[in-house]
């Protein structure tokens, strides 16, 4: 595993452009987009998640654009299936992040909006990394069941503003979330959803993940930066 990336990192030996990775991928911008939402995940299901889609869906109707990408290639992806070793290289998935949102930079339709992550598990953590490295480009983070705590120092270098929704019955999750949630010096919130498990399967938590979103990117996701 790489180490984690430092801030003023220019060189990504891992990185594929955003074309390379994005084949699959799905980017949908509303009419008056007030910023764009990538999803960062550390496998390569994001694109066909049905969890992913409804979020997105949600997103799109509050005039959210969303980038649904997937952070490895299909080769990668069997290759991990059978050595587990890709989902945890958080570098590898950063570089990967950071590469598609350069890429919403340049393109005529998202250039001129902030960039959000919509993060889960081991991408949350890609997220945080990523966001460090492109503070003027991600104005804000939304954390779903993810392991933030896994981005090491990088944590500190954050400065997009960062909510973290953990389930209620996820104890071990939570205490890893407070515990990282202090290292933030950024605007930060920790949200704990009633009756919630990891995967927020149980009636009514998707949808209120999904309010908190919604409500969070609504807050630091709407100024927009300029092409």
């Amino acid at each position: 595993m790489h180490s984690i990336l430092k801030e003023n990192d220019r060189d990504y030996p891992d990185s594929l452009t955003a074309d390379q990775i994005a084949h699959s991928g799905n980017l949908s911008v509303p009419e008056g987009a007030r910023g764009v939402v990538l999803f960062a995940h550390g496998s390569s299901t994001s694109l066909h998640s049905p969890y992913n889609r409804y979020f997105a869906q949600l997103l799109y109707q509050a005039r959210f654009a969303t980038d649904l990408m997937d952070l490895l290639t299909p080769e990668e992806e069997a290759t991990n299936l059978r050595t587990k070793h890709l989902r945890c290289d958080i570098d590898l998935l950063a570089t990967r992040l950071i590469s598609a949102t350069d890429s919403l930079r340049q393109n005529p339709r998202t250039c001129n909006l902030k960039v959000g992550y919509f993060g889960c598990g081991i991408g949350s953590a890609a997220a945080m990394v990523a966001a460090a490295a492109r503070p003027d480009a991600v104005g804000a983070i939304v954390s779903r069941g993810g392991r933030p705590d896994l981005a090491g120092e990088a944590v500190s270098r954050v400065l997009a503003a960062t909510l973290l929704i953990v389930g209620e019955n996820n104890l071990p999750m939570i205490a890893r979330n407070r515990r990282v949630l202090a290292r933030f010096f950024t605007q930060k919130q920790l949200e704990i959803i009633p009756r919630a498990t990891h995967l927020f399967e149980d009636p009514g938590t998707l949808k209120e993940v999904a309010r908190l979103s919604i409500q969070w990117f609504q807050r630091y996701l709407t100024e927009n930066s300029g092409c």
